[in-house]
């Protein structure tokens, strides 16, 4: 029995075998048809969320072209600035300075960063509106319609600030009144005059200017007029700013003609404490660093020298080091006027010893010369002896026979004096008292340190006053 119901089950699966077969060659995308109305179902139940995502997707694209549509941007030509053909059309400006990020005397140039706001009426921008409130829009919408073309002059570098977006915003009332505002970092030139630097006050200005539109088509204006230019507290590292002006006027071109030209006019006052601490101090100490040479004793050449040396060395490197922070300019500026008188003030110190240890020099060869010279010459040996000529008419006395071991110094300087009256001559003391003090000078040569202790203090300090009150 078993086995008739096993047979029987076979024949079955042996009759049905074919028809599965035809069935699933005639419908092979029944599966998938089958899954995807499944999956459509299963996100028309399950998947709300989704849904929802997808709808606001929708809305916001519906939004802008409803937006278009109410500002009816498809139905005009916004290449065209409005009121094409008429009159010239007004754009206020105001501007507020957010920073002024750097002054650079080098490059002469600054870089600063400011909203700049425009203001304008397009008619074909107006809109009907029941609570009379405005619309906003960012940069898309730009894009689209018209706006003024003011470009910064003498302009080196700028850009609109884009992080996270494009930092444009627009405004369209329902009357057509627009405010257009951006945010700018541009660096523009200044012409700076370094004539008194680093006592300094420089004046420097941002202009702006249509490009394409002469003031026949466009009229650029100060919004509300002095107030129209606002500056956040501004704190610079070497400059304090004295003044922000706005001020306006007009720039002629040979080729295209006259544009109206906004100008934002600033003053900046330099600090000097900076520069006080890194140039002025360090030069009054390496000047008043070589006066101490004065106090060495002549005789110590090696310490006299090397102060002298050490002192004109770092001059040179305190002027190396100002010269190469500064734009090469053909005019010579005020630090540049105390720096080298300050040099010039060292210079002399080493030259002062250098007369010092030279007339030192020259009288102990001539005292060594006086100890051998015999009781009685004549004219031409007097002139081989200290290098001036006599007159053979003068009578020249005598010199008394000079003791190789002098007693005591007084007597030393009386034999000096004895000696010096005949060599110089009646002739010469009577037309060149110069020489005579020159001569005298030499023959003490210490007095030259003594006098210059005295001397090279008050030149510097007259020297001080008369540059502080120059330029300070």
């Amino acid at each position: 029995m078993r086995v008739a119901l096993l047979a029987l089950r076979l024949m079955c699966l042996a009759w049905l075998w074919p028809v599965t077969q035809l069935n699933s060659s005639h419908f092979p995308n029944k599966r998938r048809h089958k899954e995807q109305y499944v999956g459509e179902n299963t996100k028309q139940k399950h998947g709300g969320r989704v849904d929802l995502k997808m709808k606001k997707l929708d809305s916001t694209k519906s939004m802008l072209i409803k937006s278009e549509q109410l500002l009816r941007i498809e139905d005009h030509d916004f290449a065209m600035r409005p009121g094409f053909g008429g009159s010239a059309i007004p754009v206020g400006i105001d501007v507020q300075v957010e920073s002024i990020d750097s002054i650079s005397e080098v490059n002469m140039d600054f870089t600063m960063t400011l909203y700049l706001r425009h203001y304008w009426q397009d008619d074909r921008l107006a809109f009907p509106s029941s609570s009379n409130k405005s619309r906003t829009f960012d940069a898309r919408l730009v894009k689209k319609i018209w706006v003024p073309d003011v470009f910064f002059v003498h302009s080196k570098r700028s850009f609109i600030h884009d992080t996270t977006m494009e930092n444009i915003m627009l405004r369209v009332f329902p009357d057509g009144n627009i405010l257009y505002s951006v945010r700018i970092t541009v660096t523009a030139l200044c012409s700076m005059d370094f004539s008194s630097f680093p006592l300094d006050t420089q004046n420097c200005s941002l202009e702006l200017e249509s490009y394409a539109y002469n003031e026949n088509d466009l009229m650029l204006y100060w919004k509300n007029g002095n107030d129209s230019l606002r500056t956040d507290e501004i704190v610079l590292s070497q400059f304090f700013v004295e003044d922000f002006q706005p001020s306006f006027g007009l720039a002629f071109y040979s080729s295209t003609g006259w544009y109206n030209r906004l100008y934002i006019n600033f003053i900046l006052r330099r600090h000097i404490f900076f520069f006080m601490l890194q140039t002025y101090f360090p030069t009054m100490l390496m000047v008043m660093l070589s006066w101490v040479s004065f106090w060495i004793d002549r005789r110590a050449v090696p310490a006299r020298v090397s102060l002298g040396i050490t002192t004109v060395l770092t001059m040179s490197t305190i002027i190396t080091g100002v010269s190469a922070s500064m734009p090469q300019v053909s005019y010579v500026k005020a630090v540049d006027i105390y720096l080298w008188a300050s040099f010039l003030f060292v210079f002399l110190s080493v030259i002062e010893y250098a007369a010092v240890n030279y007339f030192t020099t020259v009288e102990e060869m001539k005292k060594l010369k006086r100890a051998k010279i015999p009781s009685s010459y004549n004219a031409t040996q007097a002139m081989a002896f200290d290098g001036c000529f006599h007159d053979n008419e003068i009578d020249l006395t005598s010199f008394p026979e000079v003791s190789s071991t002098p007693n005591t110094e007084r007597n030393t300087q009386a034999r000096n004096s004895t000696v010096s009256a005949p060599t110089e001559g009646t002739r010469l003391r009577r037309k060149h008292p110069l020489k005579q003090n020159l001569s005298f000078i030499m023959s003490n040569s210490y007095m030259i340190d003594s006098y210059s202790r005295v001397i090279f203090p008050l030149a510097y300090l007259l020297f001080n006053i008369i540059y502080w009150s120059l330029y300070a």
